[in-house]
C-alpha cells in the first residue's frame, strides 16, 4: 500500500499541490522519489491517489489522481470523554482510540487527575494530540478525523454534554454489564450514538460519578477487574466494536 498523508487543504484530481513542511518531513524519511505512489486526505471524505512530482530539501509536490470513497468508519459513533492521564498514557490512549473508530474525544480535568493542564500548556498538549490523531488516521486508513476537544473540567463539559445517545459511566461500582446492555440496545446505540465516559488514575470521585448519574449517565462494568484508565475505554470501545459491528 503506498503511504498515507493527512494534508489540511482542498484535494482535486489533476491537481499539483505542494506539500505541508510535516509531510516533506515524512516523505524524506520514507527515502521516497519522484515518481512514487503515496496517497492523500483531507478529513472530508475519501482519498486521492498521488505521485511525487518533484523533491527538495524542503520541498516536495504532489500530482493529485484519482478520488477514491471509500470509507473506514464504524457504522455507530462513539465519543470518549476521559479523565487527564499522567506521563504518556493519553497519548497511547488517544492513537489507539483513533484505531478503534472512535468519532470524538474529550480530555476532562477531573478532580482525580494527576495531570493540571491550563492555559499556554494545554493548548501545546492539544496541538500534540492534534498531529496523534492524524497520524493515527494515516497509519490505520481512516479518512475523517475524529474530533478532539480542547480540555474541560468535569462540570463545565458535563453541564453541557448533549442530552441525546446512550451515556455511559465506566465505574466498579456500575449496576450493569457493557456487552449485555449493547446487545440489549445494539440497534438503538447504533443509530443515536454513545457517550463513554471514563475516570482518571483513580476514577472519578464519588461527586463525580454522582453528578453523572443525576445528569443521565448509566454505570457499567466489563467484569470483576479493575482496569487502569489507558486500558479501560480501549476495552469499551473494542467490545462497542464487536457487538455493534465496528469489526
Amino acid at each position: 500500500m503506498p503511504p498515507r498523508f493527512f494534508v489540511d487543504a482542498a484535494l482535486a484530481a489533476d491537481a499539483v499541490l505542494d506539500l505541508p513542511e510535516t509531510v516533506v518531513r515524512h516523505v524524506q524519511v520514507l527515502r521516497l522519489a519522484p515518481g512514487d505512489a503515496i496517497t492523500l486526505f483531507n478529513g472530508q471524505g475519501g482519498s486521492y491517489a498521488a505521485s511525487l512530482a518533484e523533491i527538495g530539501k524542503r520541498q516536495a509536490v504532489a500530482r493529485i489522481g484519482t478520488h477514491d470513497a471509500a470509507e473506514a468508519e464504524t457504522p455507530f459513533a462513539v465519543t470518549l470523554a476521559q479523565g487527564l492521564a499522567g506521563g504518556d498514557k493519553m497519548d497511547w490512549l488517544i492513537e489507539k482510540a483513533v484505531e478503534l473508530g472512535v468519532a470524538g474525544i474529550q480530555p476532562l480535568q477531573a478532580n482525580r487527575s494527576v495531570v493540571r493542564l491550563s492555559g499556554e500548556r494545554a493548548l501545546k498538549r492539544q496541538a500534540h494530540w492534534q498531529a496523534l490523531v492524524e497520524a493515527a488516521c494515516e497509519q490505520c486508513g481512516r479518512n475523517r478525523l475524529p474530533s478532539l476537544a480542547p480540555v474541560a473540567t468535569f462540570e463545565a463539559w458535563l453541564a453541557a454534554a448533549p442530552a441525546t445517545g446512550a451515556r455511559l459511566l465506566l465505574s466498579p461500582r456500575a449496576e450493569g454489564s457493557l456487552p449485555e446492555l449493547a446487545s440489549a440496545h445494539r440497534d438503538t446505540w447504533r443509530a443515536q450514538g454513545v457517550t463513554l465516559l471514563v475516570g482518571p488514575e483513580g476514577g472519578l470521585s464519588p461527586d463525580e460519578e454522582e453528578a453523572a448519574r443525576r445528569a443521565g449517565f448509566i454505570g457499567v462494568s466489563l467484569g470483576p477487574r479493575i482496569l487502569r484508565t489507558e486500558t479501560a475505554g480501549l476495552a469499551c470501545l473494542a467490545t462497542l466494536n464487536a457487538i455493534l459491528g465496528g469489526f
